[in-house]
């Protein structure tokens, strides 16, 4: 399935200048079909699923609670 620049940057979160700059600095790879820039949208799925990854983790550092004694020694 291809996505426009558009709806690339709704799926990816991000502003429509930046994946225009993405595509020109081959970050991501699309097509020029003369008009319009299309994007082949598979070749998120491993950015997506790290993404996934990595606010699964940052969830879980969140929700560690802090320790209730912190044993610190001046010595001074």
């Amino acid at each position: 399935m291809y996505l426009t620049v558009k709806e690339a940057a709704e799926y990816l979160s991000i502003p429509e200048k930046q994946v225009e700059n993405m595509i020109f600095q081959r970050k991501i790879r699309a097509i020029h079909d003369g008009e319009h820039y299309l994007i082949y949208k598979d070749q998120f799925n491993m950015h997506m699923k790290q993404v996934e990854k990595y606010k699964k983790l940052v969830e879980e550092i969140m929700n560690e609670p802090a320790p209730e004694d912190i044993d610190i020694k001046d010595e001074d």
